[in-house]
């Protein structure tokens, strides 16, 4: 196991210099964010950011993410020119040691919230989603907390507009087209395709999404056998949807799991909840269950401790504060110590 930080970049308000002062950090997982969606990533600013981590001694094998375009989802003419760029980047990144590209296949929208900063008994405060909350809000003018909101008005109807002719079948039959372009890519260089789970793990806003369950992944290796083709385990994610076993997932699937993503959820009736520290105590997610599982499988690949609440005063970037996410990487850290000595 290789323990990991999310770091945004030069623009991130934590340094680097901090990250690496957290106990038992191997690297960081970043990204080139001032290109355009379906260009290829220049080295210039790969080979920026590659010294910028090791100038700290701070490895950068993990990429999250290299967008995929919406249109090579919708399985348009132009998605073989779109798939030969994400192509090179795949190619250019493998130059600077990348090993693992997490990335998703969700329509339109990513991650969706209704609270950014819901206030806990301790005084911390962390995401949240209600489910009403949000299927009350008119998609034709839509405002998310959090959402990047990257289209005008009028392109995000023109686009939701479009997907009304996408089913779940088509949708997840441009995902295997997708990979089975990129494949030689990751072949050539070794790279390991991570895809993120739908968050939270059901249709939006008529939106199909087709990453949600133990089903989903039976099919997708199903239909793209590569091993590099795997998945990114976030147990927030599969945990929102109250179907799926974490632990025995998490044992099934360790050797296609290259990147995972640990954090803890308080669940709320059906489909609402809050999250929490990533402590196993804190919420309704078996953080221990999850990790002995990956241990006992021989799982060796890499974790970043995910979504932090803010506290001891911090007003970070919403989920991506410092201090929390430093207190579930050692938290990890322990559980991974222990269960690796238990188990020898």
């Amino acid at each position: 196991m290789k323990m990991t930080f999310r770091w945004y970049g030069e623009k991130d308000s934590i340094p680097l210099n901090y990250i690496k002062q957290i106990p038992n950090m191997s690297g960081v997982v970043t990204a080139v964010y001032d290109e355009p969606v379906g260009e290829v990533w220049g080295e210039d600013k790969i080979a920026r950011l590659y010294e910028l981590c090791r100038a700290q001694d701070l490895e950068m094998e993990v990429i999250e993410s290299v967008p995929v375009h919406e249109d090579i989802k919708l399985g348009k003419p132009s998605r073989d020119r779109l798939i030969a760029n994400y192509a090179q980047t795949i190619r250019n990144l493998g130059k600077y040691g990348v090993k693992c590209i997490c990335y998703n296949f969700m329509p339109v929208f990513d991650w969706l919230r209704t609270n950014l900063k819901t206030v806990a008994k301790d005084g911390s405060n962390s995401l949240s989603y209600k489910h009403d909350e949000l299927m009350a809000l008119d998609p034709k003018n839509l405002h998310l907390p959090g959402w990047d909101e990257s289209y005008t008005t009028d392109e995000l109807n023109s686009l939701l507009d479009e997907y009304k002719g996408i089913s779940h079948e088509q949708l997840f039959e441009n995902l295997v087209y997708f990979l089975n372009g990129i494949m030689p890519a990751c072949n050539e260089t070794g790279i390991n395709m991570a895809i993120h789970p739908d968050d939270p793990p059901w249709d939006m806003f008529g939106l199909p999404r087709i990453i949600t369950s133990e089903k989903s992944y039976d099919k997708l290796f199903a239909a793209v056998p590569n091993p590099h083709n795997g998945i990114t385990f976030c147990t927030g994610s599969l945990g929102a949807g109250r179907f799926n076993k974490l632990p025995e997932m998490a044992e099934k699937y360790a050797d296609r799991i290259y990147f995972a993503h640990i954090r803890q959820l308080k669940l709320i009736d059906e489909l609402d909840f809050t999250e929490a520290g990533h402590l196993t105590s804190n919420g309704d997610l078996d953080i221990y269950g999850v990790v002995k599982a990956l241990v006992i499988a021989g799982f060796d690949g890499y974790v970043r401790p995910d979504h932090g609440r803010n506290i001891w005063g911090e007003d970070g970037k919403p989920g991506y504060g410092l201090y929390d996410r430093a207190l579930g990487a050692a938290y990890l850290n322990g559980l991974f110590e222990a269960i690796e000595k238990e188990t020898k």
